[in-house]
């Protein structure tokens, strides 16, 4: 993908972010319904071209949706506007001062028939809420390869982290000089920052599947589930998408353990296991009545896709080290470090 057509998908991204805040839904109907609202968005979103805010809190401070227009009793303009700090509003306060940090990755695998893997990457981002009063300083730091090979430390598990995009509210001339994230965080949700690590990663569960059709007459499909993570952990609300021909009737299963179900609009079969634990091996048994006159159409095998979360665990070892809050007041923080992996693209 090119810069260009890069930075354009981000800037749609964030549109359809900021649409979705202001309308909950966006569909078409949304849309034509609060137009005026959009006309007002895209004018603050671009300016001859060029991305100027794209943070909803900013936006909502001065575009409202009542009336379905811009609210133009205020003669003040908004703090946030003119602050250097344009993504925070000063004299915030909290009884109890946290940030909650969430480190959560996807992976992309895709597996070809002969069981072996022919893509895998990592897809992570980095995620806070933040409840602190006042302006605070806020300075991350993550097991990093290229900061330990610059302070000459070499111990325990490094990361490389390619593509790395940070918000805003992150001083990229300190990262860049000495690779220190320090900012001064938006308040409440916030995306900090998202990176790529381009390594090659096993399949945490692993298919295997044998289907065999009957004289055009039945079709059988053998599902193997087996989860290749460490047995300490547990994936949740796993569901494993079978594909099954359009014309398939008659659906019987069995499964060693949780539930599967035929969805006829999408020609495919839902087995979801809710606590799958690691180094386990789970097994589906569907039979389908196909018509007894052949089906000529040629049909392309799709994919089985696999969808999973597993909390407390990254695949990558990316770690917060540490995360120090300084504040003028001098008041004691808390921050809260929570690890989560994903599916993203998983295909067998």
């Amino acid at each position: 993908m090119t810069t260009s057509c890069l930075y354009s998908w981000n800037m749609k991204r964030k549109a359809c972010c900021v649409f979705t805040e202001y309308f909950k839904e966006l569909e078409e109907e949304s849309i034509q319904d609060n137009f005026v609202v959009v006309y007002e968005l895209l004018d603050e979103l671009m300016d001859f071209g060029f991305p100027q805010t794209t943070d909803s809190k900013i936006l909502q401070e001065y575009i409202t949706q009542e009336g379905a227009k811009l609210e133009v009793a205020k003669t003040k303009v908004p703090t946030t506007v003119t602050n250097a700090v344009s993504w925070r509003s000063e004299g915030i306060k909290y009884k109890k001062n946290e940030v909650f940090i969430d480190v959560i990755e996807s992976i992309n695998v895709l597996v070809n028939a002969n069981g072996s893997v022919m893509s895998s990457d990592i897809v992570g981002s980095i995620k806070l809420k933040t409840m602190l009063s006042g302006m605070p300083e806020l300075r991350l730091g993550l097991n990093d390869r290229v900061l330990f090979a610059l302070t000459g430390r070499d111990k325990g598990k490094t990361v490389v982290m390619e593509d790395v995009k940070f918000h805003q509210c992150v001083r990229l001339s300190r990262f860049e000089s000495d690779r220190t994230i320090s900012f001064i965080p938006p308040d409440g949700e916030s995306e900090l920052m998202s990176y790529r690590i381009n390594t090659h990663v096993k399949p945490l569960i692993w298919i295997e599947s044998i289907i065999e059709k009957f004289s055009h007459s039945r079709v059988e499909i053998m599902v193997k589930a087996k989860g290749q993570f460490k047995k300490q952990s547990v994936a949740n609300n796993v569901e494993v998408r079978v594909p099954v021909p359009s014309d398939a009737d008659s659906p019987k299963f069995k499964t060693s353990t949780g539930n599967a179900k035929y969805v006829p609009e999408k020609n495919m079969v839902v087995w979801t296991i809710k606590s799958f634990p690691g180094g386990k091996e789970f097994l589906m048994r569907a039979h389908f009545g196909l018509p007894s006159v052949e089906n000529d159409e040629l049909e392309g095998k799709p994919p089985i896709t696999v969808k999973f979360e597993i909390p407390y665990f990254t695949v990558s070892g990316i770690q917060v080290r540490y995360m120090k809050i300084i504040e003028k007041s001098g008041y004691q923080a808390l921050p809260w470090v929570r690890y989560i992996t994903q599916s993203g693209g998983n295909l067998y």
